[in-house]
This record gives C-alpha cells, structure tokens and sequence, in this order.
C-alpha cells in the first residue's frame, strides 16, 4: 500500500447566483423609443445640412434647434445600444 501525498478533492461550492435578466418587453420597449427618438435628429441633420448650404452657417435663430435634436437622436442612440448590450453582470 502506498501513501499519496495528493490531498482529497475539495467539496463543490455553492450553485451559481442566477443573473437578472431583463424582460423580452422592456428590452422592445427601449428599442422603439430609441427608434423615436432618432427622429428628432435626424431632422436636426436634415435642417441643419440646408441651412448650411443656404446660407454657409447655421443661423443663430435655428442653431440651438438643430443642437437639441442633436442630443435628443444621441439619447436615443444611446437607448439602442444600451437595449442591444443588455444589463452586464
């Protein structure tokens, strides 16, 4: 008989925590305001791209217009992509 100086296998450890997962429906819902959301600036570009190629600027009176679209399709870009990637563990 022969001694093993390997020690024994240690015990299994407590099951995986389950992740949270978000709902199939709060994830459509994100993507479809996101979509709406990217009207606006789409506009803004659309607006702004004319003014520019009117006059050679964007008029002070339509600038901060074409900005707050600006943010507002980045809201909703930025909603796509967080319904896309999903909660990280």
């Amino acid at each position: 008989m022969s001694i093993s100086e390997t020690p024994p296998p240690a015990p299994p450890g407590p099951p995986a925590a389950p992740t949270n997962k978000r709902s199939g429906c709060l994830t459509a819902l994100m993507a479809i305001f996101g979509i709406i959301l990217l009207l606006p600036g789409a506009c803004a570009l659309l607006f702004g791209g004319i003014s520019i190629s009117d006059s050679g600027r964007i008029s002070s009176d339509i600038a901060p217009l074409v900005l707050l679209g600006l943010v507002v399709g980045l809201g909703g870009v930025a909603l796509i992509w967080a319904a896309i990637k999903g909660r990280r563990p």
